[in-house]
């Protein structure tokens, strides 16, 4: 493959690995967004959208390659939907391969692949979309109490927790802060998100105290070799990496007898939905987030609309 055939098929990689790793996806799915993909790949290489060499499911060279995604417009995804339609698929099964594409491009905007979002404007069929899950409050107040006791690797997962639960992190963008990046006195964590485009995070006074508490006695006991200024280290005294936290939370989530399935995205999503539960406006929840386009913050739309007819059944004088 060409140098560009070669990023192409990178960031689709790339991809599935944030897929499996920050969404905690199955192996089932993963398959899916490969084979969607690659589909899409070889209508845009058959549409002389995009040359190369772009290899089929198995592994197999398939037509002329891809090189970039960023050739891709909004005029060319829809050509893409129509195909589908006139390919005779179930709605379901359209749906799934939009929504494939509409992730990946996401994905790639959010990593500064492309500037702009081919997908923005396209919809899927509606088959009636479910919010991911979330912890109830109730739940996420019995994972931060889970890591009991003063010993460092306790002390270092209720920081981690508590920081994860007030800023909405991603697993990746935790992981990856240093010392410097949180700071104690103001309230702030700064993190860099995809594409290391950066934001403040305010972090709330439960949270600072949590952090304090690991610098001042947790991390010291851990730091080893390779430990550099990384704020959060593993058992091996070096930065934990987003595996390291994965297990840890599986393990901190049995331990508060939490039976449902959680991923490091569960608490990001915790997040959101708490706050917007508690009448935080969505374009604020956006920036928090770190999302670059509204669109994938809209997920979350239904819980405004609850929280709006709540607020005005409450406060309109003939609404009782």
């Amino acid at each position: 493959m060409s140098e560009l055939a070669t990023t192409v098929r990178d960031s689709m990689d790339s991809f599935l690995a944030h897929m499996r790793v920050e969404r905690g996806v199955s192996p089932n799915t993963l398959l899916a967004y490969r084979t969607d993909l690659v589909q899409l790949a070889q209508f845009l290489s058959r549409a002389s959208v995009l040359g190369g060499q772009v290899n089929d499911s198995s592994g197999r060279p398939h037509g002329p390659s891809l090189t970039r995604w960023d050739r891709v417009d909004e005029s060319v995804a829809t050509t893409y939907v129509l195909h589908l339609s006139k390919k005779g698929f179930s709605d379901t099964t359209r749906a799934r391969k939009i929504a494939s594409m509409k992730s990946f491009f996401g994905f790639l905007l959010d990593e500064g692949t492309v500037e702009k979002d081919p997908t923005e404007n396209i919809s899927a069929p509606r088959l009636g979309r479910s919010l991911p899950d979330a912890l109830s409050e109730a739940e996420m107040d019995q994972l931060l109490d889970s890591p009991e006791g003063d010993k460092p690797p306790e002390v270092r997962d209720r920081a981690m927790l508590e920081l994860m639960y007030a800023t909405g992190l991603r697993v990746g963008e935790l992981v990856g802060l240093n010392i410097n990046d949180v700071d104690l006195d103001a309230g702030t964590a700064r993190a860099f998100g995809k594409g290391s485009k950066e934001r403040l995070v305010p972090v709330h006074p439960g949270a600072v105290e949590a952090i304090g508490d690991y610098l001042a006695r947790s991390r010291p006991g851990l730091v080893g070799d390779g430990a550099g200024r990384a704020l959060f280290l593993g058992a091996r005294g070096r930065r934990l990496t987003r595996q390291g936290f994965w297990t840890i939370l599986r393990r901190r989530a049995a331990q508060a007898g939490i039976g449902k399935k959680l991923t490091p995205h569960t608490l990001r999503h915790s997040f959101a939905t708490h706050l917007l539960r508690g009448g935080a406006p969505l374009r604020h929840v956006q920036e928090l987030l770190g999302h670059a386009s509204i669109t994938t913050t809209q997920i979350y739309t239904h819980l405004t609309s609850e929280h709006v007819r709540s607020e005005y059944d409450r406060a309109h004088p003939r609404a009782g």
